[in-house]
């Protein structure tokens, strides 16, 4: 039977990388997407001249009854969820001193509570299979935080920490979960950096190189597969650090 993922953020970037990827593994792909439409509908659009067909869904996913209706969505089309990929996120880049409580609190909810609320409630059909694969895609930042990114950065560390302790928490009942921390991967997101801080960055980098949303892409794929990996962060950073 074929396997059912949905992949939040998943209309650009690192996320359009994943859905394409498992998209042409024949798994049975959501896509959610909640500003993006147009690069929802053209990556179907795209995907389906390969005769790929797709599923695209519009959720805030920092708002739980936008998840639930999700949720509901492929549950009654597919009967079950598979893969969880939480991808969704924003960045912010501010001076700490400069954070107001309003930047706090918006960044908790779009990068943090989204990967609580939707693991939540997708587990509640997870632990009735007994199965499952759950990918939180976090950041380096996460790891060894960033200047003028500490709120992003704790969002990050703290989907790491949710990771390792709720695969304790799901591993009797034979639900994986791991995040990947990608290092700087060549999407939107990334640029804001001019072409000279680019270079920096590649020299500060072992593979003197960037990476592409495939490389985190392959990852995936490569954990959706395996049986034996649970409540790790897999840094996929060219070697910008090496722990």
């Amino acid at each position: 039977m074929e396997k059912v993922a949905i992949v939040t953020g998943g209309s650009r970037g690192i996320g359009r990388a994943i859905v394409e990827a498992l998209a042409r593994k024949n798994i049975k792909v959501v896509a959610n997407y909640n500003q993006s439409e147009e690069k929802a509908k053209t990556l179907k659009a795209e995907l389906e001249k390969e005769n790929i067909s797709i599923d695209i869904f519009q959720a805030d996913v920092s708002k739980r009854e936008d998840i639930k209706k999700m949720m509901d969505f492929v549950v009654d089309k597919y009967g079950k969820i598979d893969i969880l990929i939480n991808n969704a996120g924003i960045d912010q880049e501010k001076m700490f001193q400069d954070i107001t409580d309003e930047d706090w609190d918006n960044i908790i909810k779009v990068n943090l509570y989204s990967v609580f609320c939707t693991t939540q409630e997708t587990i509640k059909y997870m632990l009735k299979q007994k199965s499952g694969c759950i990918i939180n895609i976090s950041s380096i930042y996460g790891i060894n935080g960033g200047s003028c990114a500490v709120a992003y950065s704790a969002t990050k560390a703290g989907i790491d920490g949710m990771t390792k302790a709720l695969a304790k928490e799901l591993g009797p009942s034979n639900i994986r979960i791991n995040s990947i921390a990608p290092g700087y991967i060549d999407t939107d997101m990334n640029q804001r950096y001019s072409n000279e801080e680019i270079e920096q960055i590649k020299e500060e980098t072992a593979l003197v190189k960037i990476g592409k949303p495939e490389d985190i892409a392959k990852c995936v794929e490569w954990l959706i597969e395996d049986n034996f990996t649970t409540g790790q962060v897999i840094s996929i950073n060219g070697g910008l650090v090496i722990t």
